[in-house]
């Protein structure tokens, strides 16, 4: 008798390539390319200004316009490529996740608020009664705590742990995470830099240990919005007006200068120290994927 000779078709050849994990990123790529050109005439056909709109002038309807190819993209890639169930976005799990994010996240930015003020560096002169919480808060909060923690955590993240390993995936997604923002005003390599070292590898160990986008999309929210429109420093290199009248002084390399605290020195240090403890409990637990030539089974020839 003989072995009855395994076949693979061309849809099969493809299917395989698509779940390969570089054959996932270009897949989630177009598919969000795709729709965000979908939404363009959508976009124009509602009236909607056309080019960059200031934060405080941000609708909920413009938001929306903005995330809605993230989110589909997300879960087409989920549910049609992968066939799997977003636990990441377990609806169960949103409330107590999130609330745990936006919680960490503004306790976190506080205390590099805290530490500056003490060096004498932050400086608060008042109040402002007039600070437009609404669009603000849809951009820096549900804008980048939903789109980027799906591009960097949900999509670069996860994949390329998948396939090359937790230390190659927190230095590529950190290194993704902090060169897009070099392109925000105020920027500069320092910066960039920065955002790298205390965001991309926090948020992507803190995606590792907890398996939630809920609690990284809580904690980017809370941090951002805790930064602008609360303590009134720029974020990310945008100008803000929060609630506290408040003031920079000292040298750039302790205040973060015009690009905001993200690139003070002391944001780093704080944020190196979560980031440690989170990965000490990657490490207490075992969680870390190993790189495809030291995982035990056959290696592909």
């Amino acid at each position: 008798m003989f072995a009855a000779e395994t076949v693979v078709t061309p849809s099969g050849r493809l299917a395989h390539l698509l779940r390969s994990p570089p054959g996932r990123l270009i897949v989630f790529f177009t598919l969000l390319k795709t729709f965000q050109w979908i939404g363009r005439p959508v976009w124009s056909a509602l009236g909607l200004p056309p080019g960059f709109v200031a934060f405080r002038d941000t609708t909920l309807l413009m938001e929306f316009l903005r995330l809605w190819p993230f989110m589909l993209a997300y879960g087409l890639l989920a549910r049609v490529v992968e066939r799997r169930r977003l636990d990441e976005l377990a609806p169960g799990k949103a409330v107590p996740h999130l609330l745990m994010g936006l919680l960490g996240g503004a306790l976190c930015f506080s205390l590099v608020v805290a530490a500056l003020w003490a060096l004498g560096a932050f400086v608060v002169v008042g109040l402002n009664h007039d600070v437009d919480w609404v669009g603000p808060i849809l951009v820096m909060g549900a804008g980048a705590g939903i789109g980027e923690e799906i591009v960097s955590r949900g999509v670069l993240f996860r994949i390329i742990e998948e396939g090359l390993g937790t230390w190659a995936a927190l230095l590529i997604s950190a290194a993704v995470f902090g060169g897009l923002h070099l392109w925000n005003p105020n920027a500069t390599p320092w910066s960039a830099l920065a955002i790298a070292l205390e965001a991309g590898l926090l948020f992507g160990l803190l995606y590792h240990v907890t398996r939630s986008l809920w609690v990284c999309m809580g904690a980017h929210a809370a941090w951002n919005v805790a930064q602008g429109p609360f303590y009134g420093i720029p974020v990310s290199g945008f100008e803000q007006r929060g609630l506290l009248a408040s003031h920079m002084q000292g040298p750039t390399w302790l205040t973060g200068g015009a690009f905001g605290a993200e690139a003070s020195i002391v944001a780093l240090c704080i944020c190196s120290i979560v980031t440690s403890v989170c990965l000490a409990v990657a490490v207490r637990r075992g969680s870390l994927v190993p790189p495809p030539w030291r995982r035990p089974g056959p290696q592909p020839g």
